[in-house]
């Protein structure tokens, strides 16, 4: 299933006029405090033309304290880079420096992978 119609029940066309998409809301409504944040900082090249980007998940909330956090990580590393479905990349290889960053805005961060 793409990711567009992950939240609708698999119904592609009703003939029922009364009939209403069933969708699921994985939208937080508040976001929680940094301590109860479990975030994992990878570096990950796959699907990118063999260029390196560190790659933050684990993030529950809304989506624009997604955004101002990506925003944020992208300032502080002088790079650019891009937040959604719960994920921020961030263009290259900056996972000391993000890690850093995160554990000083107080949540809890640590490395994935190799």
């Amino acid at each position: 299933m793409s990711k567009k119609n992950r939240g609708l029940s698999g119904v592609v066309y009703s003939t029922d006029p009364d009939f209403e998409y069933q969708t699921e809301h994985n939208e937080f409504e508040s976001t929680p405090d940094n301590r109860e944040q479990d975030l994992r900082i990878q570096l990950d090249k796959k699907q990118r033309g063999g260029k390196a980007v560190t790659l933050i998940t684990g993030f529950r909330g809304t989506a624009g304290d997604l955004i101002s956090l990506a925003k944020k990580l992208k300032q502080k590393c002088g790079v650019g880079g891009s937040a959604k479905d719960g994920e921020i990349l961030i263009q290259g290889d900056f996972r000391e420096k993000v890690l850093q960053l995160l554990q000083a805005e107080g949540f809890r961060a640590k490395k994935a992978g190799g």
